[in-house]
């Protein structure tokens, strides 16, 4: 069984001591307490990440009675933020015994790794699907380096030379 304690400890992870010993990840560690963050919100709406290659991956989300015009999706500096915000009101003179399906507004952020971009977005049934895809840029790829020798010297080459005065 669950206690409090437990959750506490779970969601109340200090950073600090890996703060002070290192340089440069600053991003990293601000990212890491965010979720830590976010897992205490809400689960609403639940979605699901998926790798669908080893540089692309997909997130499902469940926006049921949600229109696509309803439905805002933000990508900006490594970050995606899903928004929804109904637009009609209730319909006059339906008196609902249960509403069980959601039509509160939300907001659903997501920390992207460097050079993750998103490619489209879909909706049907109900289902947001979002593909992403990191494009590294070619300056930033692993490259081969050939290995020269000094046997082939050329001759364009500029040589140093000692100019003695006169």
């Amino acid at each position: 069984m669950l206690n409090k304690e437990d959750l506490e400890m779970r969601t109340a992870f200090d950073l600090t001591p890996y703060r002070r010993s290192t340089v440069g990840f600053d991003r990293l560690f601000d990212a890491l307490e965010n979720s830590f963050r976010a897992e205490t919100q809400d689960g609403y709406p639940p979605f699901d990440i998926v790798r669908t290659g080893e540089d692309s991956y997909r997130i499902t989300l469940a926006a049921a009675g949600f229109r696509p015009d309803e439905i805002d999706i933000t990508a900006q500096q490594n970050q995606l933020v899903i928004s929804g915000q109904k637009t009609e009101k209730d319909e006059d003179g339906v008196e609902f015994v249960h509403r069980g399906i959601a039509a509160r507004a939300f907001e659903r952020r997501f920390q992207l790794a460097d050079y993750v971009e998103v490619r489209d977005a879909d909706y049907e049934h109900g289902m947001l699907t979002i593909s992403l895809q990191r494009i590294v840029p070619e300056s930033l790829k692993p490259r081969k380096i050939a290995i020269g020798s000094r046997e082939h010297v050329n001759d364009d080459t500029p040589q140093l030379t000692e100019d003695k005065a006169a």
